[in-house]
């Protein structure tokens, strides 16, 4: 399915249970964005996946506690999922998903950011790097490099993804595409139960609908990608089914790619979950502070 270091020892540490972060919500063209904020210094905001939320991507894995200590870290649900908005008019999505990001850092007054991005928000995170590089710090690309060079047959896909989140087993695609390749495939029961509790957190209608808004607006072309002057980090998986962030290194050779031996894109093993995954984080906005600039 196509959508799809440094030891810091303080840092890394487990983060304490803190105050969970207050739920605040913002008009984005006519549907409520949700987003947290805590912590003070260089923003940091990051963009979850698809069919993930701000808690699943970011609070659980102890990355918005973690990057809080020392940034003011901003998380927002993406419209069609967790608490934001669920349009089911597929124009509701596509570029305004984009669009929502840079609502969002105008909202709170924010000129740029250091923007993170993982699956689908990584896939956001390089479109926009194409549109607005004015608005970064510097970019963070989680198991995705974003799309590029629209074909006819991408929307296609879209189109049948759909039509299978409106069927019986509605995530069966992504579930059989996101098993790891080092582990056996799935059994239909195995399928069956994994599409079960994602239908169980997400709003499947939403999600058809953002399948059917296409991705023509989400790409990018290879000279556009070519052109960016950000600093940009990679970091994926090394046993990640999405392998096309390490061809973003041929369009952008000074890219930082880190790759987590063992990590998934998903799963008990997803690389959010790896403490490589925030070390380079941290290490990456540290070395591009706008003091160490």
């Amino acid at each position: 399915m196509r959508f799809a270091l440094a030891s810091l020892c303080v840092l890394l540490a487990a983060p304490p249970a803190a105050q969970a972060p207050k739920d605040t919500f913002f008009d984005s063209n006519g549907v409520q964005i949700r987003y947290v904020e805590q912590g003070a210094g260089e923003p940091v905001l990051l963009i979850h996946g698809y069919t993930r939320s701000i808690e699943t991507n970011w609070i659980e894995p102890g990355i918005f506690q973690n990057l809080a200590k020392d940034h003011r870290v901003i998380a927002f649900d993406l419209r069609g999922h967790g608490k934001s908005g669920k349009p089911y008019d597929p124009a509701a999505y596509g570029g305004e998903m984009v669009t929502d990001a840079l609502r969002l850092m105008d909202h709170l007054g924010l000129r740029r950011a250091h923007v993170v991005g993982y699956s689908l928000g990584a896939i956001i995170t390089a479109k926009l790097l194409t549109t607005n590089p004015d608005r970064f710090l510097t970019a963070t690309l989680g198991g995705q490099a974003g799309y590029r060079n629209w074909k006819p047959e991408y929307d296609q896909s879209a189109l049948r993804n759909a039509a299978e989140l409106e069927g019986d087993v509605p995530f069966r695609g992504l579930v059989v595409s996101m098993n790891p390749r080092d582990e056996p495939p799935l059994s239909e029961e195995q399928i069956r139960a994994k599409s079960v509790a994602l239908a169980a957190v997400n709003d499947v209608k939403a999600l058809a609908a953002y399948q059917r808004g296409g991705s023509r607006e989400l790409n990018a072309t290879d000279d556009e990608v070519a052109a960016i002057k950000v600093p940009v980090l990679a970091i994926m998986g090394s046993v990640d089914n999405v392998p096309s962030v390490q061809q973003l290194q041929r369009l952008l050779p000074a890219l930082k790619l880190v790759i987590i031996d063992g990590a998934t894109h998903a799963g008990d093993r997803t690389a959010i979950r790896r403490p490589e995954f925030i070390a380079a984080i941290r290490e990456f906005i540290d070395a591009h502070h706008s003091g160490a600039r």
